[in-house]
């Protein structure tokens, strides 16, 4: 039996030493929010490295387990050993998909959107449908979910939704959500009851820390406010401070319209703007994001990335990794982790 895992535990323990070291600065707590990340940073390497040496004495133990085994030629306990063999290996998976988020923003709050496509009422519906979807897998990681930006459908469903995804890695697990994403079923809004196709769209990027924010230029935005059209109370509805900005030179389009305040709305803004910006100079491989013009454009209809069918039977399917599940109203209910760690492995193998 042989596990065979590279993980670098020398350079783990040495980046806690160094990041432990830091914290003993006398000027460390004035910078609370970069304290704060460092002390996470710590958590969550402690945590590999447990994780780790945790898994690593188990298999020493079960091995040694399987030799005894072979050399008494007794095989009263192989149900015990093969079984604890499946749980090991399980939690050497979900170890493994913890360690490939290594991205530079993958530890960062995600921020994501959905847009329903054409077809009206079917479109809208599971736009929110996939709203429901998405929010029922942050709740079940533990992460909070903040609505920054709502816009309904008048009859049903949802035109487009924006939300903030609170919580360690966020952005490393949802990053792979960006794309267009297919229902199959028959609509319930059609009386013949025939199958419908819809389509929505997804787009995913990390909110940026105050640390890793950009300069843009003021000259390059056009910024509107309306009024705001969801909930939270008479003032909001009655006002107008719901923001939207524009940043001419790519196209970008962001809004916000949570808080009650058009300033608090507008510094959202721009931080989803840079956010943008940043993940689009990145794809782009610019030196400085003053070089992105006219770069920028909606997900095409052709990247669909997934589909979800609900007739003539149940299944859904990824189309980059081909990982499929039988069960849509358990992925619709927020189990995703499936298709989220085959992306992040089929991502590590390219």
């Amino acid at each position: 039996m042989s596990w065979v895992f590279h993980f670098d535990l020398p350079t783990k323990r040495k980046s806690v030493e160094e990041l432990e070291k830091s914290t003993y600065d006398e000027n460390f707590w004035k910078d609370q929010k970069n304290a704060q990340n460092t002390m996470q940073k710590i958590k969550n390497l402690k945590e590999q490295i447990e994780t780790y040496e945790r898994l690593n004495n188990k298999v020493e133990e079960l091995d040694f387990l399987y030799q005894l085994m072979l050399e008494e030629d007794d095989y009263t306990d192989y149900e015990t050993v093969e079984k604890t063999l499946a749980e090991i290996e399980k939690e050497v998976d979900e170890f493994k998909i913890s360690t490939l988020l290594s991205g530079e923003y993958d530890e960062n709050n995600a921020i994501l959107s959905i847009h329903a496509g054409a077809g009206g009422l079917e479109a809208q519906d599971w736009a929110e449908m996939l709203l429901r979807m998405y929010r029922r897998w942050a709740e079940d990681k533990g992460y909070n979910v903040e609505t920054l930006d709502l816009l309904q459908a008048p009859e049903a469903g949802i035109k487009s939704v924006t939300l903030l995804i609170s919580g360690y890695n966020a952005y490393g697990y949802l990053k792979g959500e960006k794309g267009v994403h297919r229902l199959v079923r028959i609509s319930p809004f059609d009386a013949s009851g025939k199958r419908h196709t819809s389509f929505a769209s997804v787009d995913v990027f990390p909110e940026l820390k105050e640390e890793e924010e950009i300069e843009i230029n003021e000259k390059d935005l056009k910024i509107d406010t309306y009024r705001s059209t969801g909930a939270g109370g008479q003032h909001v509805n009655t006002t107008d401070s719901a923001v939207r900005i524009t940043h001419i030179p790519t196209g970008i389009v962001v809004q916000c319209q949570s808080e009650r305040s058009q300033y608090s709305n507008k510094e959202t803004a721009m931080k989803m703007l840079k956010a943008k910006l940043i993940q689009l100079k990145e794809e782009e491989n610019k030196e400085k994001v003053e070089d992105l013009q006219g770069s920028y454009s909606q997900i095409a209809w052709g990247s669909q990335i997934r589909s979800y069918v609900f007739h003539p039977y149940s299944m859904v399917k990824d189309h980059r990794t081909q990982a499929e599940v039988g069960d849509v109203y358990r992925v619709m209910d927020g189990d995703l982790d499936y298709f989220i760690n085959e992306y992040l492995k089929y991502k590590a193998l390219q």
